[in-house]
């Protein structure tokens, strides 16, 4: 396996470096390269035709610059020879010595160093590479052959370029294969490889490990594992033959330590959403905060299939997630209703407050009252849990006084149209008992609507109205009341026209018109009195004496009355005849 890793890397360094001299040395039509492995180190022989005129330093600076791109991991020396097809010796010799670079190393930026001795100082072009010509001068330790079972590699301009990851690592391999021992026991080159072992170990046993698992912090713990395990197989070089059954076993790990790392992340989100609940939210944007991110939660539980080693945990987790989740969308839909709400009494008040500038009537002022209700009763609603709670107690301090400010002007308004119907009605009332001549219920009416449309409010809008009947419900209050004064004076005369009417038997009778009160004697009264006339010296002679008496008494009276009543007196007898007279200034 050694000799089969050594031949095949060597193989690929000489084709390199014979692609490289064909292209850096344009004078040169066929180079052979031949690469060989002895405990000194890695040996490069340069082989060309007799009649090829070959520049020496330029051959083993553009070997140097191969190598230099190559940075070991410890210092390595590199012999290179330059020989003439068919000689045994070669003509020069190159020593190198690469110095390990900082990207292989702890840390460090040093650079590849290569210095170049040569066994004589014979003369040469002006170089840092130094180099002799001269096959005597070379070591007679080395006129043994070391490249004579390496196979010949011709090379021409024509020839197959090699691919640059190739190259890599193919100089990297060549490296190390000068380096010896060293990088074949580097791990997992020729030894047994416990790094795999334990990934494979690890790559059967994580299944169940992760069905197991009933928490992060034991998902985390079957994480760390897989990540320890993909880290270890690092160190196995791109030469050793199970490189890439460590790539493999990198992927795989890396994959099931990715699923863990999705739900591991899951449940971190879940319990950072789980404390988020334990405190009341003050916005719907908190709200749907925290619907984001129970589906953030969710959402990858969800996606994992039912074959997959975390299903168990991940559906058993679901059901308390999905119920968080559950619980806020309730709370956002709750919470948009009260919102909603609230934005809707806003757009009332507005509408409330251009209708109460624009009232007219008392139809106006009632409907603007009973939008300032509509209003105050849906901030009323918004409970304190909602996050619109503290707007909706800031509005009702401010909704509250106009409702009052309009409920006392609908009420005004409401009393000033009571009491104006109200005057309009008792006028028509006291109208119908002027026509049945009852002055005394006409002025009584006349008087009430008089005093009802003066209690019309000043600020009412029926004020002017109200204004506008005092003056005819005034003057027919008057009139009323004159009219009752002569009733009742008329009412009077009558009631002491029918006392003086009236003495045992029926004296006279009268009638009151517009030229007066007209008195008629009664033919009874007349009789007596004619009997008297006719025997003034009877036996009843103190009868007709009292009769003559009476009559006189009779007209006093009644012209007394005439006075009071302010009226005519007629007194008539019986037959129609005037007795006596009296007329207003008579």
């Amino acid at each position: 396996m050694k000799v089969a890793v050594q031949q095949e890397d060597l193989q690929l360094l000489a084709k390199t470096l014979q692609e490289q001299l064909l292209v850096e040395v344009s004078t040169a039509e066929v180079f052979e390269v031949k690469c060989a492995v002895n405990k000194d180190g890695l040996m490069i022989l340069t082989q060309h035709a007799s009649d090829v005129i070959v520049d020496a330093q330029l051959i083993f600076a553009v070997i140097e610059e191969v190598l230099q791109s190559i940075a070991p991991r410890k210092e390595q020396r590199v012999q290179c020879f330059l020989r003439v097809v068919g000689e045994q010796l070669p003509y020069a010799k190159c020593l190198l010595t690469l110095k390990q670079m900082g990207i292989w190393g702890d840390g460090g930026d040093e650079e590849a160093i290569s210095s170049y001795s040569s066994s004589s100082s014979s003369s040469s072009p002006s170089s840092s590479l130094t180099y002799t010509q001269s096959i005597d001068e070379i070591d007679e330790e080395e006129v043994f052959d070391p490249f004579a079972d390496v196979p010949n590699l011709s090379a021409s301009k024509r020839a197959f370029q090699v691919k640059p990851i190739l190259l890599g690592a193919a100089l990297l391999g060549i490296v190390v294969l000068g380096g010896g021992a060293y990088f074949l026991t580097r791990p997992c080159v020729m030894s047994e490889c416990q790094e795999i072992q334990n990934a494979e170990q690890l790559k059967t046993k994580s299944p169940q490990l992760m069905r197991r698992a009933k928490s992060e912090k034991e998902l985390v713990a079957v994480q760390q594992r897989l990540a320890a395990a993909s880290t270890a197989l690092n160190i196995i070089p791109s030469w050793s033959p199970r490189y890439q059954v460590s790539e493999e076993l990198k992927a795989s790990l890396s994959g099931r330590s990715e699923k863990i790392n999705q739900v591991v992340k899951a449940l971190q989100t879940g319990a950072l959403a789980t404390e988020k609940v334990q405190t009341p939210a003050h916005s719907l944007e908190e709200l749907q905060a925290r619907q984001h991110l129970w589906r953030q939660v969710i959402a990858p539980l969800e996606a994992i299939n039912s074959s997959s080693e975390l299903y168990g945990l991940a559906q058993g987790k679901l059901l308390n997630y999905r119920v968080h989740l559950h619980a806020v969308n309730q709370q956002i839909f709750t919470e948009e209703k009260w919102l909603k709400k609230l934005t809707a009494a806003k757009a009332v008040a507005l509408s409330a407050e251009n209708r109460q500038a624009t009232a007219k009537s008392l139809n106006d002022w009632q409907k603007v009252q009973s939008t300032w209700l509509v209003v105050i009763n849906a901030l009323n609603t918004i409970p304190e849990t909602s996050a619109g709670y503290e707007e909706a107690q800031k509005l009702l301090v401010d909704y509250k006084p106009k409702l009052v400010v309009v409920r006392d002007r609908a009420t005004k308004e409401q009393l000033a149209v009571k009491t104006y119907q109200q005057a309009v009605s008792t006028a028509n009332q006291a109208k119908v008992y002027q026509q049945q001549n009852q002055w005394q219920a006409a002025a009584i009416y006349w008087d009430q609507a008089l005093q009802a449309a003066k209690k019309v409010s000043q600020d009412s809008l029926y004020y002017t109205q109200a204004q506008s009947l005092i003056e005819p419900y005034s003057a027919a209050l008057k009139q009323a009341q004159e009219k009752l004064q002569v009733v009742s004076s008329l009412q009077q005369t009558r009631t002491d026209l029918d006392k003086t009417c009236t003495n045992g038997i029926r004296i006279c009778t009268f009638s009151i018109d517009n030229t007066g009160i007209l008195v008629r004697l009664t033919p009874e009264y007349d009789q007596i009195r004619q009997n008297n006339s006719a025997n003034p010296y009877s036996e009843n002679s103190d009868t007709a004496v009292d009769v003559t008496n009476h009559l006189q008494i009779l007209r006093e009276a009644l012209a007394v009355i005439g006075e009071n009543a302010n009226l005519s007196l007629f007194l008539y007898d019986s037959k129609g005849q005037v007795i006596y007279t009296r007329t207003l200034g008579g």
